[in-house]
């Protein structure tokens, strides 16, 4: 399984030519930071022009896949090929009722699938202490693209499908890993705002939320997978409490984002932004417009706007009509504005 293969809201993957043509064109440097990450497919092809990346997003499973994907610690191969093989002949029917499916079963799985989620999570976290800290996260994380893939929802977990026949097509597959060896990888799960008082890169690439959608909420199925905490669930979407809230899916976003742009260490600020704060759906409207997000970095130094048409990943009915793609780059002039 690649990086790229799972559904995510704001996933860069068909945009990533378009994005480092630009970086690579405007930008000179040998460290990059990508400070909202989400999928990695950003800092996975960063990898390969820069010495040194810094990935950081605040969601504990995202967290997991850059550790099983990006880190530099060692793990056997074939000790996990060997572990999934035994998750894959494992019977779902001589399973019991755990967590996961007393909860997911029959709603954003089968019940059958479910149930052999729930058994792999435990039996991953039992043996953990006979893992390897990297062996661990890709064990977790095949796992996670693995469900993730046959979910029974339309790409994110706010919702599932109802009335509509689940199959049971469960099937571990390892996840493929990314070469680091001659790297410098640096992985942080904190507060972007906080994040960037404490680092200093040439390039900081920036793509913050910019609608009401808390990706906390989207994905709390795969976050509740990854902890493992076990929380109590409230509602139809079966939802834990609220937790890991970004302030940029609020109206005080604009204020975030300047904040951000004056803490910013860095000699090029890149800054991605779509448009969908013109949709019809209020979840999708953006908290912070074209324009001031153009004011904000043009206090910081010289920059420049490009912009590309692009069908933007909806995993709801809003019809995005003239959606663009813009890519905005500051070459860092006034380090304190």
């Amino acid at each position: 399984m690649q990086l790229h293969n799972r559904r995510y809201i704001g996933n860069k993957h068909k945009l990533i030519e378009w994005i480092f043509s630009i970086i690579q064109r405007e930008c000179k440097g040998d460290t990059f930071a990508d400070i909202f990450a989400g999928t990695g497919v950003i800092s996975k092809v960063a990898i390969k022009h820069y010495k040194k990346i810094i990935i950081n997003d605040f969601l504990s499973s995202n967290n997991v896949i850059y550790h099983a994907f990006f880190s530099k610690d060692e793990w056997s191969r074939e000790k996990v090929d060997s572990i999934i093989k035994g998750y894959n002949s494992i019977c779902s029917e001589d399973l019991q009722d755990n967590y996961f499916s007393d909860n997911f079963g029959g709603k954003y799985f089968s019940m059958n699938s479910a149930k052999k989620i729930g058994f792999i999570r435990e039996n991953i976290e039992e043996n953990r202490e006979k893992l390897k800290k990297r062996e661990y996260y890709i064990l977790l994380t095949s796992l996670m693209y693995s469900a993730d893939k046959i979910a029974n929802t339309v790409g994110h977990y706010d919702a599932y499908f109802k009335k509509k026949h689940i199959s049971d097509t469960l099937f571990i597959k390892p996840i493929d890993t990314i070469a680091t060896k001659e790297k410098e990888i640096c992985i942080f799960q904190e507060d972007t705002n906080i994040l960037v008082k404490k680092i200093v890169s040439d390039i900081i690439y920036i793509d913050p939320p910019y609608n009401s959608r808390q990706y906390s909420r989207f994905y709390h199925v795969l976050e509740t997978l990854t902890k493992w905490d076990k929380p109590k669930l409230y509602g139809v979407a079966l939802k834990p409490e609220p937790e890991n809230m970004s302030d940029y899916c609020r109206n005080i976003a604009k204020y975030k984002f300047a904040e951000l742009i004056h803490d910013i260490d860095a000699k090029y600020l890149i800054v991605s932004y779509n448009n969908t704060y013109e949709s019809k759906s209020n979840s999708s409207k953006n908290k912070i417009t074209l324009k001031q997000i153009e004011d904000i970095l043009k206090r910081k130094g010289e920059t420049k706007v490009f912009e590309k048409s692009y069908r933007h990943f909806n995993a709801g009915n809003t019809n995005f009509n003239n959606h663009k793609e813009y890519l905005f780059v500051t070459k860092v002039i006034n380090s304190n504005a």
